[in-house]
């Protein structure tokens, strides 16, 4: 994954059951298209912004759109930040108790419901999309939300695994074009993305504490949220770091909605090619694409770090 300056495909039909037809003259699957997406160049960060640590730039020129997606973490970070600042357990407990959850989330009356000491992870560090250099003008103007945040989905983008790290906003530039420009929908799937550095990323707009309805696994993308980590991990295994950013981001964001990342949940389907719609289906809090939906995403290796990354999600909780 990187600069490059030109394409190549090949695609093979697959022979059928008639051996008199020649594999050679076997069909292409319809439909068939190939998308090219431009990330843009540059660096998104804000003019004269230092390369490390919380960044902010002014919002006085910018789009109605692009202040609104800023605006909705104001209880996070200063308005145009381009990163929202990590927190220890501690100041995360102190923020949650004192705000309240319903100011953070969007569900009023949480607070309330709530033990003096929650259950909840340090919040981590998290690049907003004004960080990644996101097109406020591409995606809905409106932010579209679900009731709450009971389970997380974890994927893999299905992209290469050879990008820089310092390449990971182009990637998610070129997933948000794909997303919005090839396949229609309303913003980037994702409601957050990680690279193989351990980096977290907003991803749909909303706020990143709050319910966002995300696209990212179809038949329960309601009350849950999705992960994509960059790079493609069937036979590749995710790196220590990406686990942990997932683990660090799932303590936090299931702990404001009371949820137990070792814990099973029930979610109803809408449907799909695995659950049919209607049913109760009962799922680990931090799931794996595959549960919900039949596919091979996020990929052996990865699948296979999930129950790592719930029992220290746990433990980042104080569970």
């Amino acid at each position: 994954m990187g600069e490059s300056d030109g394409v190549e495909v090949r695609v093979r039909g697959e022979a059928g059951t008639d051996r008199s037809v020649p594999s050679a003259a076997a069909p292409l699957p319809s439909g068939l298209r190939l998308e090219l997406v431009d990330p843009g160049e540059g660096d998104p960060s804000p003019a004269g912004a230092p390369a490390d640590g919380p960044r902010t730039g002014a919002l006085s020129a910018e789009s109605a759109e692009t202040v609104a997606a800023s605006a909705v973490n104001a209880d996070l970070a200063p308005l145009g930040a381009a990163e929202i600042p990590a927190l220890s357990r501690a100041q995360t407990e102190s923020e949650l108790l004192s705000l309240g959850a319903g100011v953070l989330t969007g569900q009023p009356g949480q607070a309330e419901q709530r033990q003096a000491k929650p259950y909840v992870g340090p919040r981590p560090r998290i690049v907003t999309r004004r960080g990644w250099g996101a097109d406020e003008k591409l995606r809905e103007r409106k932010f579209a939300y679900t009731k709450k945040v009971k389970a997380a989905f974890v994927h893999h983008s299905a992209t290469g695994n050879n990008y820089r790290c310092s390449q990971a906003p182009s990637v998610i530039r070129g997933i948000y074009r794909y997303h919005v420009k090839s396949m229609g929908w309303r913003d980037i799937g994702y409601n957050f993305l990680v690279d193989k550095c351990g980096k977290i990323y907003e991803g749909r707009a909303g706020g990143v504490a709050k319910p966002v309805l995300g696209a990212h696994t179809l038949g329960f993308n309601s009350n849950s949220m999705g992960i994509a980590v960059l790079g493609t991990y069937g036979s590749k295994k995710p790196s220590s770091s990406a686990v942990k950013a997932i683990a660090r981001l799932t303590a936090w964001k299931l702990g404001l909605y009371g949820m137990n990342p070792r814990g099973k949940t029930y979610l109803k389907s809408a449907g799909g090619n695995l659950h049919r719609k209607g049913k109760n289906v009962r799922l680990n809090v931090i799931s794996g694409h595959r549960d919900g939906f039949r596919t091979d995403c996020p990929g052996r290796q990865l699948y296979g770090k999930l129950g790592t990354a719930r029992s220290t999600a746990a433990r980042y909780q104080g569970r």
